[in-house]
């Protein structure tokens, strides 16, 4: 490659890509610190309903208080720094998809990409990161966080989490650019002055995919909260419509047949 950027075969957009990178941090930082307050009360009060520590508007209600009247001890807590490192990493690896994207690719430094790379990187990314922040927070906030040492975080509830977020991060980087051209020629040009197609795309494919990824959200929380509950459930359903379901089979198959006969 020369010294300019340019190779044989085809060129890179090398220009200002430090200024680039820096921009894709910075801008990954003020969309942490903007959405890692509201995230961490939320995410607080969802485990802390479902474990029945609490009640989510009481959390929620509890942590915004805090956030107002000791700001100090709520933007210092491990709760919003384990949220804050959670979405600045995540945001962080998809600009800096989007720019290496723009750099090989020689494209103008603003586009954005929606590939299989830009999936994975980001996914990989944020699972790592989540995962992580889930396990503290179910330990923090779930059920046996009262008792003098939290049990780990079992195997199906990383699952759960894993397959919640492999959703979450396809409908947040990849779903966006492809729905966009369709919002596009569907949005009036009274709405375009307030909301463009791209930013519609942002807020719609995220939001649409909590149906179905808040019921694996809240399972796998159950299975740490209700620990045993699904084996009692196993042990209770096995003969309830396993044995008297193969007996009333095997029953009603004799008779008839007698009958037939």
């Amino acid at each position: 490659m020369d010294s300019d950027g340019k190779g044989k075969g085809k060129s890179w957009n090398t220009e200002k890509l430090g200024l680039r990178i820096g921009a894709d941090a910075v801008a990954a930082g003020a969309a942490g610190v903007l959405v890692a307050p509201i995230i961490t009360a939320i995410d607080r009060g969802i485990i802390e309903n479902a474990s029945g520590r609490n009640t989510l508007g009481k959390s929620i209600h509890a942590s915004l208080k805090q956030m107002l009247f000791r700001p100090h001890k709520f933007f210092i807590s491990k709760p919003f720094a384990l949220i804050y490192t959670l979405y600045f990493g995540t945001y962080l690896t998809a600009n800096t998809i989007d720019t290496a994207s723009s750099t090989l690719s020689s494209t103008p430094i603003t586009s954005t990409t929606a590939g299989t790379p830009k999936f994975l990187a980001t996914s990989t990314s944020n699972l790592a990161l989540c995962l992580y922040k889930d396990n503290r927070f179910t330990q923090m906030f779930g059920a046996a966080s009262s008792s003098s040492s939290s049990r780990p975080v079992p195997l199906p509830t990383f699952a759960l989490f894993t397959i919640r977020d492999c959703l979450t991060i396809f409908a947040s980087f990849n779903l966006p650019p492809l729905l966009s051209p369709h919002l596009e020629s569907r949005i009036t040009p009274e709405v375009k002055k307030y909301v463009s197609a791209a930013s519609a795309a942002q807020f719609i494919t995220p939001a649409a995919l909590q149906v179905v990824s808040t019921p694996l959200h809240l399972l796998g929380l159950d299975l740490y909260n209700r620990e045993g509950s699904s084996v009692a459930r196993m042990g209770r359903i096995v003969p309830a419509f396993g044995v008297g379901g193969v007996v009333n089979m095997k029953v009603r198959r004799g008779l008839l047949e007698r009958l037939e006969g």
